[in-house]
């Protein structure tokens, strides 16, 4: 005898049954729910994954060597290097390192394809001669001491628009492989706040300048080569030491 109708509710639907039916589902609700609880795994194990490697490449802090309010000098990981791209310690007087900062040149890198063909801006010198004079003994040290899997992360600060404020900063980072010498340019004179917290509440941090994109040139251009292994432009210090005093 029958019992009489059960309600049930199903993706929003309401639905009468008879007590003794066994499936309410129609075969096409039970492959769209089957879809769902595989389709949600999936897009959650992508994002895992996503943040998993974009934290495990980024760049850590190994050595604070120099840190006042002229220069910030440090040594860091470098994860995205290739292998067999190891860097190397480098010998060079204060004279030659300085003669060779000196002959950078940078252009911000325009976000617009075309405006790379049209834009004549010209390129102008990557530090001034108070910045060498303030970041050159530290780096040297550095260049002396960076590990195999390191680079040197390096930072030149001059008053600002309001120096109680913002601070002019020019910052990169350097890593020598065999006899190649790599420079980024990630800052080229950009403002950025003095204090790491707002001047008026303590817990809200104050909102950081963020990497930019740069094109950088180096004088005498025949010195300016590619590394081979990893296909960047690079100063060769054969070269440059061949054709430097020491």
């Amino acid at each position: 005898m029958p019992i009489g109708n059960k309600q049930i509710h199903i993706d929003g639907i309401d639905r009468s049954i008879q007590s003794g039916q066994t499936d309410p589902l129609r075969p096409d609700d039970r492959s769209t729910m089957a879809r769902g609880f595989h389709i949600g795994p999936t897009i959650l194990l992508i994002v895992i994954e996503t943040v998993v490697i974009g934290c495990a490449r980024l760049p850590e802090t190994t050595r604070v060597l120099h840190d006042d309010d002229r220069v910030v000098t440090r040594l860091e990981t470098d994860f995205n290097a290739p292998e067999r791209t190891y860097s190397n310690k480098t010998e060079l007087s204060v004279e030659q390192l300085t003669r060779l900062l000196r002959g950078y040149t940078v252009r911000p890198r325009s976000r617009v394809p075309l405006q790379a063909f049209i834009d004549n801006t010209p390129p102008r010198k990557l530090f001034r001669e108070s910045e060498l004079d303030a970041l050159v003994p530290p780096l040297r040290e550095a260049l002396q001491q960076v590990g195999f899997d390191e680079r040197i992360r390096f930072e030149v600060f001059s008053p600002g628009r309001n120096p109680r404020y913002w601070r002019d900063v020019t910052g990169g980072w350097i890593k020598v492989r065999h006899h190649f010498f790599h420079l980024v340019v990630d800052y080229f004179h950009v403002e950025q706040p003095v204090r790491k917290t707002d001047a008026y509440d303590r817990y809200y941090p104050s909102p950081w300048t963020p990497e930019r994109a740069y094109t950088v040139n180096f004088e005498p251009e025949r010195q300016y080569v590619t590394d081979p292994l990893l296909d960047e432009y690079a100063v060769d210090l054969d070269l440059f030491t061949a054709s430097t005093p020491p």
